[in-house]
């Protein structure tokens, strides 16, 4: 199957890597036609985290539905679709899947390109999109001029902290990872310490805005190293022992009333935020890069994008942060699939899916 060749053309994005089901209509000068999320928030909740076996099964029961509905309003019919793009690295392999069956079975019954996303560099991508739309350039010179790339791009995530050396939309290098905790599982975990409930990023957040940065010297693993890889699991033990003490210990911390909730929330939440910072600030040297693009879930975080701009225009390194409503997972990130069909890049229909480390349900305390 060759490359649509065409001005014109729609592509619909599939994600399902994790707990949402997503689809997205995307047209060839990357404007955004429709964006649908069926979220399992509700589903996971007790459980305080994703249940892979659970998430499976909503994706089977809600895929088709949220494909019909991006096509309805995208104001196109399915027969109007010239490529196909799906997530398939990383995320839980039952729910890679799901997206991926669909999206097979649409690009060979209507004999259109099938493209293989991967999810982590969508999210920077999604800086790119957003970039566009905010543009008053006429839709045909956008792909031709504004560009975030080269770029450091970092994704934090509930499952991933990565930092990459973006060259293009398609072409990257890894530079840095979480050798434990991701940012984002961390935040669920110290959640579940202070009794906040989940997901842990948004509790943590509320409660920190009536807590103190400075009230606890939390550590900054790997701040002052060279290495570009982040590590969290000794920043929530920390977390641990402020708040409910060492068991055995002759001294134990006071009761956790609401005010040191806060205050350990607050300097919880500046640690990673430190963290996450200093290590993109250091790819920048590195790279010599002058373009910085955050997305993720943890990229929804005020206090983080707050701090982001300060540090950029103190430093003067282009910022591109994604707007919230595209950092959680989503769909219409995977119009990085038109840059891999105008590349050729297609995908064979026995394409199958690559997992890698996406982080689950977090066991309840006893």
């Amino acid at each position: 199957m060759a490359a649509e060749s065409s001005e014109s053309g729609f592509l619909l994005a599939i994600e399902s890597s994790c707990d949402e089901t997503a689809a997205a209509v995307i047209d060839r000068q990357r404007r955004v036609l429709s964006n649908v999320v069926a979220s399992q928030f509700e589903l996971h909740t007790r459980f305080g985290g994703v249940v892979p076996e659970m998430a499976s099964r909503a994706h089977v029961q809600n895929i088709l539905p949220v494909i019909d509905e991006a096509i309805r309003q995208a104001g196109i019919r399915l027969a109007d679709l010239t490529a196909i793009a799906v997530a398939t690295t990383p995320g839980l392999v039952g729910s890679l899947l799901i997206g991926l069956t669909a999206a097979k079975t649409l690009a060979w019954s209507l004999g259109v390109p099938l493209v293989a996303i991967d999810h982590l560099q969508a999210h920077i991508y999604a800086c790119q999109l957003a970039l566009w739309s905010q543009s008053g350039q006429a839709a045909e010179q956008k792909v031709q001029s504004e560009s975030i790339y080269p770029c450091v791009g970092m994704v934090v995530s509930g499952g991933h902290s990565n930092l990459y050396a973006c060259a293009s939309p398609v072409d990257f290098e890894l530079l840095g990872a979480t050798t434990d905790d991701a940012a984002g599982e961390a935040f669920d975990k110290v959640a579940k310490v202070l009794d906040l409930g989940f997901p842990g990023g948004p509790a943590i957040e509320k409660c920190a805005k009536a807590g103190r940065a400075d009230a606890f010297a939390f550590p900054r693993t790997f701040i002052h190293e060279e290495r570009l890889d982040f590590s969290f699991s000794g920043l929530k033990t920390a977390v641990l022992y402020a708040a409910h003490g060492i068991q055995g210990a002759k001294v134990q911390p006071p009761p956790l009333d609401d005010a040191r909730r806060a205050d350990l929330a607050a300097s919880f939440q500046a640690a990673v935020v430190d963290v996450l910072i200093a290590k993109a600030v250091q790819a920048l040297k590195k790279t010599r890069y002058s373009s910085l693009c955050v997305g993720g879930g943890v990229a929804a975080n005020q206090a983080f994008r707050e701090k982001l701009e300060q540090v950029a225009q103190k430093r003067g390194f282009r910022l591109h942060v994604a707007p919230r409503e595209l950092c959680t997972d989503n769909a219409a990130m995977g119009g990085l699939g038109w840059e891999l069909v105008e590349k050729g890049r297609l995908a064979p229909l026995d394409l199958d899916v690559s997992p890698g480390l996406i982080r689950t349900a977090v066991p309840r305390k006893s």
